[in-house]
C-alpha cells in the first residue's frame, strides 16, 4: 500500500479521463462500483466523487506492460465497495463505447493493483436510482452519500457557498460570526434550550437566527455584514424544514428596501449563472424581479409565496355574497348575515368566500370521479367540503347543488368577477379565513401538478421570482383578542402609517419583504426600527409595557439609544436554495446528515438518553412523558 500512497500519487479522478488521454499511464483511487468476471478478464467500474472509469484486469493484454499474475489473482477477489488503487494505461474502447458515461470512450488496462480496504456487503446497492426506504438510507447515510444524485446536490451546495462568499466580498461586505448560545427572546419560533451547568436553573437558547446580533453589528458601525450560519428551530418538520438549517444572513446600514432588493437580485443572478449556467437577464433584462403587495398575493393565491409558473388565481367574492345577501345559497347567507348584522367588523373579516376558476381546457381533463376525490383532499386540510359549479355557454351553473338555489344576479356577478365562461369549472371555499386561504392555496398547487402545469418535483426549467412586499405589521389574534407582531416587533412601519400604530393597528403596513421562487419563500427580511420613539409606539400596540420590553429586549433597546443607523437586511435559506437549484425532492437531500420528520438522527441514535449524573451536574430533572 505504501507504494501507492507514497510513490504512486493519484493522477486523475475517475470521471476525468477522455479519448485525449489514450496511451497515458494513470493512477486512480476509488471504490468498486461493479465487478464482472468474464473468465479471461475481470472488469471493474471504479467510482469516486467525479464519476466512473472502467478498469480491465487481463493478463493476456500486451503492447505496454503486462498485468502481473498476483495482481490479476487479487482482482478476482474484488467485491463491490472495496477501496482500491490502480496503475494502468488508458486505452480506447473503439466501437465498444458506453455513451451513458462521460468516460465511455476509454478504459484503463490495469498493471498494478492495491486493496486499501475490504468492505462488508452494504445493506443496499449504491446505485443512482434505488427503491430502498429513506429510513434505511438515513441509517447508513455515509453509504447513501456515495450515490451520484446526492453527491451532485452537495456539489451544487458547495458552488452556492463559494459564489455567495465571492459576491459579498466584492460588494464590500464583511463575513462576521454571531453566537449560537444566546438569551431566549420570545416572539419567533420555538427555541431549543441548553441548560447551564455553571448557572443552576438557567438556560441558553440556541439561536433561531442572528437577528439581534446582526443589528448590533450595524450599531457598531460595520456597515455591511454577511454570514453563512447555522440556525435552530424546535418546530414541526416538513419537506422544506429541518430543526437545524443554514441561512445566508445579510444586514446593511444606510439603505432602504430597494437597496436590499438590488443587492440580493445581484446575488441571485450570479448564483444562477455560476451554478446552473443560466443567465437570468434573458428573462429579467432590467436585472430586477417583479414585486407584488402582500394583500394582492393573499387575495389571488391564498398565501404570501405564490407559484407563478401557472395561472388559476383566486377571486374573493365575499363582497358580492354580502351585497346579494347570500344569493340564495344557505351557507353564503349565513356569512352575509353575520356581516350585515354587525357581528363581524369589515376590517377584521372572520369568514370569507373565495372562488377559483379552472379554465375549460384544464377542466376537460378532470373526470367527475377525480373532482369528487378533490373533496376528500380539501377535507384533509380542515375544509367542510368543496363546493363547485360547471359553467355552460349561457353562464348557467351545472353539476352542482349550488345551481338549484343560486340567484341569477349572484351567479352573473360571480361569473363576471372570476371571468368564468363556457366549460370553466368553479371551486368555492367559504368559512374561516385562515382555512379558506390554506385550502385554496394548496388545492391550486395540487391541481397544477395533476394537470401537469408544473412538475411534481423540481423546477422544470422555469424560474419565477417575486418580491412580496408591504405586509401588515400587526395581525389580530382571535384567541387573545390582541394585536400581535406579524413578523417581529422591530420592523419599520411605512412612514404614512406611523400615526395609525396607536389608532388603527390593522391598517399599518411595514417594510417587510419575502423573496419567492416557484412557490417557495427562499428569503425574507425587513427594514428595521431604529427610532426609539416609534419602537415605543409598536410595543404599546402589542400590549408590551416598558418594563416587559426592557426585560425581554433591554440590550438591544440600549444599543438603539447610542446612535443606531437606519438599517435593514434579509436571510436566504441556503438549504432551500440548494434544493430548488438542484431539483431535489426535499431538504434532506441537500443536507449531508439530516434529521427525520420526527427530528431524529437514526444513524447516530440522537436524541438519546443521558446518564443521571450528567443531569445532576446540569441541575435538570427529567419529567416522565404525559400518558395518552
Amino acid at each position: 500500500m505504501a507504494r501507492f500512497i507514497d510513490e504512486l500519487k493519484r493522477t486523475h479522478r475517475c470521471g476525468d479521463l477522455r479519448a485525449a488521454n489514450v496511451d497515458e499511464e494513470v493512477v486512480l483511487f476509488g471504490w468498486v462500483a461493479t465487478y464482472r468476471d468474464h473468465g479471461k478478464g475481470v472488469f471493474v467500474d471504479l467510482r469516486d466523487r467525479e464519476g466512473i472509469t472502467q478498469i480491465v484486469f487481463d493478463p493476456s493484454l500486451s503492447g505496454y506492460e503486462a498485468l502481473p499474475k498476483d495482481s490479476y489473482e487479487r482482482s478476482k477477489a474484488l467485491r463491490p465497495e472495496w477501496v482500491i488503487g490502480v496503475r494502468g494505461k488508458v486505452v480506447s474502447r473503439g466501437t465498444n463505447t458506453n455513451a451513458k458515461l462521460p468516460t465511455g470512450e476509454i478504459e484503463v488496462h490495469a498493471i498494478e493493483l492495491v486493496v486499501f480496504n475490504k468492505a462488508d456487503t452494504p445493506p443496499f446497492e449504491i446505485l443512482d436510482e434505488i427503491d430502498t426506504g429513506e429510513e434505511k438510507r438515513l441509517q447508513y447515510r455515509y453509504l447513501d452519500l456515495r450515490r451520484a444524485p446526492l453527491q451532485k446536490t452537495l456539489r451544487v451546495r458547495h458552488r452556492i457557498n463559494q459564489t455567495v462568499r465571492r459576491y459579498f466580498d466584492e460588494q464590500g461586505f464583511l463575513e462576521l460570526e454571531t453566537p449560537f448560545m444566546v438569551k431566549y427572546t420570545p416572539g419567533g419560533a420555538r427555541n431549543f434550550l441548553v441548560p447551564s451547568r455553571m448557572h443552576a436553573g438557567k438556560f441558553y437558547a440556541l439561536a433561531e437566527s442572528p437577528q439581534l446580533f446582526k443589528q448590533l453589528y450595524m450599531v457598531a458601525g460595520f456597515d455591511r455584514y454577511f454570514q453563512i450560519v447555522k440556525c435552530f428551530r424546535d418546530e414541526a418538520l416538513r419537506v422544506d424544514r429541518q430543526p437545524e438549517f443554514t441561512q445566508i444572513d445579510v444586514e446593511m446600514s444606510f439603505v432602504n428596501q430597494d437597496d436590499v432588493f438590488k443587492t440580493m437580485e445581484g446575488l441571485v443572478f450570479k448564483v444562477w449563472k455560476e451554478v446552473l449556467g443560466i443567465d437570468l437577464a434573458e428573462k429579467y433584462p432590467s436585472g430586477r424581479f417583479p414585486q407584488m403587495p402582500y394583500a394582492e398575493s393573499m387575495g389571488k393565491f391564498g398565501n404570501d409565496k405564490p407559484d407563478l409558473r401557472f395561472g388559476m388565481p383566486h377571486t374573493d367574492v365575499t363582497g358580492l355574497v354580502i351585497e346579494h345577501a347570500g344569493g340564495g345559497i344557505p351557507f353564503f347567507k349565513d356569512i352575509a348575515d353575520k356581516f350585515t348584522s354587525g357581528k363581524y367588523r369589515r376590517d377584521l373579516p372572520t369568514e370569507i368566500v373565495k372562488a377559483m376558476r379552472i379554465p375549460a381546457e384544464h377542466a376537460a381533463k378532470l373526470s367527475r370521479t377525480e373532482v369528487d376525490k378533490l373533496e376528500e383532499f380539501v377535507k384533509g386540510m380542515g375544509a367542510k367540503g368543496l363546493a363547485r359549479a360547471k359553467v355552460d355557454a349561457q353562464g348557467n351553473w351545472a353539476q352542482s347543488p349550488l345551481a338549484k338555489t343560486v340567484t341569477p344576479e349572484l351567479r352573473t356577478a360571480v361569473n363576471a368577477a372570476t371571468g368564468a365562461g363556457d366549460g370553466d369549472l368553479l371551486f368555492f371555499q367559504f368559512g374561516k379565513e385562515s382555512v379558506v386561504q390554506t385550502v385554496l392555496a394548496n388545492l391550486r398547487v395540487h391541481l397544477a401538478k395533476r394537470l401537469q402545469l408544473i412538475p411534481e418535483i423540481g423546477h422544470g426549467g422555469k424560474f419565477e421570482f417575486l418580491w412580496v412586499v408591504n405586509p401588515p405589521l400587526f395581525e389580530y389574534d382571535e384567541d387573545t383578542k390582541q394585536w400581535a407582531a406579524a413578523h417581529h416587533a422591530f420592523t419599520r412601519p411605512h412612514d404614512d402609517c406611523v400615526d395609525l400604530v396607536d389608532t388603527d393597528p390593522g391598517k399599518v403596513l411595514c417594510y417587510r419583504y419575502d423573496l419567492v421562487l416557484n412557490g417557495f419563500e427562499i428569503g425574507g427580511g425587513s427594514i428595521r426600527l431604529h427610532d426609539p420613539d416609534v419602537q415605543a409606539k409598536v410595543f404599546r400596540a402589542l400590549g408590551i409595557s416598558d418594563e416587559e420590553a426592557r426585560q425581554k429586549f433591554g440590550f438591544l433597546l440600549d444599543a438603539l439609544r447610542f446612535g443606531a443607523p437606519p438599517h435593514g437586511g434579509i436571510a436566504v435559506g441556503m438549504d432551500r436554495l440548494a434544493m430548488l437549484l438542484s431539483g431535489a425532492a426535499s431538504l434532506r437531500d441537500v443536507i449531508p446528515f439530516p434529521k427525520t420528520q420526527k427530528g431524529q438522527d437514526i444513524m447516530t441514535d440522537a436524541p438519546n438518553l443521558v446518564e443521571e449524573e450528567q443531569l445532576r451536574e446540569l441541575h435538570v430533572r427529567v419529567a416522565p412523558p404525559p400518558k395518552d
